[in-house]
């Protein structure tokens, strides 16, 4: 019963996250793309009051006439709009999912003894310090004179990034190191929203109701690291949805992928904001970014194609001689327990993605993707059913025959 209302939490968790995710983001693109659409007031009264730009829109059947002021409107409207909640109910929504599936379930999720022998208190205890490290100095990087140089701070942040990626892939197994990565991402994005970007408008909101000119610093503060967040925002979708995928995590050089599709994410979003820039001035978008972005991709796809005779695990001879027998003793012992009408190993009420394999006849029905997870050592999951190298050899080696024409 605890692991059945555990799932029903993780699935309530789940959609919440989703939720609070999309409206996040889109507000957050939204913002962007109007910051980067603004065009000078037509009004002369307008300019004399303020007004640095505006934007006309037609949506949902009716004119809409958006615009900013260059600091503030002469007097502050009755009711004023806040954008926050949605990025605090998305990281305490995903640190919920966190707790309880790669913390809870460490041992399934989190830890790999082949990569590295981590007791669960230590693995859970680093994961939440690379989350807290993580926006540390990311916040010191931006707070010091290297913050003043836009280009400079990014190849740092980059360097930086890529270390952890690369450190976090030699403790955790895949699916956990890339978790962990998106989680100290959107730890950064919803820190930037919590201690600079919010701060910054109440400051500005504050001296208005003084009626005191209000500092700049803040606002600019604010203004980086919303631009931060938003080149944050593509490689937290794919780690958000990369666990569906054991190819990625899997691989054997699984931190250069996890580097790679990040930076593709980046640098997809740089050619939307740089395509924004160019529409509003008339201009033509520079390429630059979207090669850079899709020649990563392109090249992640080209290095973790399979190659002619991968997966067949164990040497020609061996796999002639295998009998469909033995096959079926290490499936029962190592794969039914949990792909199983009623799994016996704990933690599972169903079986995952609603594979059932109780019979050769139903694991034939999936051969492409059984191999894809034998291969990546995604399956089984944590290991937790104990499954050796040699018994994962003749498993390769059986599904190898059983795929062939």
């Amino acid at each position: 019963m605890l692991t059945y209302l555990l799932d029903w939490l993780g699935l309530l968790l789940r959609w919440l996250h989703l939720v609070a995710g999309v409206a996040w983001i889109g507000a957050s693109f939204y913002f962007v793309w109007l910051d980067n659409h603004l065009l000078a007031p037509t009004e002369p009264d307008d300019s004399a009051a303020g007004v640095a730009g505006e934007l006309w829109a037609v949506h949902g059947g009716g004119f809409y006439r958006s615009q900013k002021y260059r600091v503030a409107p002469r007097l502050l409207p009755s009711t004023l709009h806040w954008f926050y909640w949605e990025a605090y109910v998305t990281w305490l929504s995903g640190f919920a999912l966190l707790c309880l599936l790669y913390f809870w379930r460490a041992e399934a999720y989190l830890i790999d003894p082949a990569v590295a022998p981590l007791d669960k208190p230590t693995a859970i205890a680093l994961a939440v310090a690379a989350l807290l490290l993580s926006w540390l100095l990311y916040d010191a990087l931006c707070r010091s004179r290297l913050g003043r140089n836009a280009a400079a701070l990014g190849a740092v942040l980059a360097l930086a990034l890529s270390a952890e990626a690369w450190g976090l892939c030699q403790l955790y197994s895949g699916r956990g190191a890339f978790m962990v990565f998106g989680a100290a991402l959107g730890t950064i994005m919803v820190a930037n929203v919590l201690f600079v970007i919010i701060p910054g408008q109440r400051e500005l909101v504050h001296a208005k109701q003084q009626g005191r000119a209000p500092d700049p610093a803040p606002g600019l503060r604010g203004k980086q690291r919303s631009v931060h967040n938003t080149y944050f925002t593509l490689p937290v979708l794919f780690i958000m949805i990369s666990n569906h995928y054991a190819m990625t995590y899997g691989a054997h050089h699984n931190w250069l992928v996890l580097i790679a599709l990040c930076g593709a994410g980046a640098s997809v979003r740089a050619w939307f904001v740089a395509r924004h820039h160019a529409s509003r001035r008339g201009g033509r978008t520079p390429a630059l970014p979207a090669i850079l972005g899709a020649l990563s991709v392109l090249a992640v796809i080209l290095a973790l194609a399979p190659t002619r005779g991968q997966g067949s695990g164990a040497s020609s001879r061996e796999a002639a001689g295998l009998e469909p027998l033995s096959a079926q003793r290490i499936i029962a012992a190592r794969c039914t327990p949990c792909h199983a009408q009623t799994p016996t190993q704990p933690g599972f009420s169903a079986a995952p993605n609603g594979l059932i394999f109780e019979s050769l006849d139903q694991l034939k029905a999936h051969l492409p993707e059984v191999q894809q997870q034998l291969l990546t050592r995604a399956m089984p999951l944590g290991n937790l059913t104990g499954i050796t190298e040699q018994e994962r050899a003749v498993l390769l080696a059986w599904v190898s025959q059983a795929a062939a024409p």
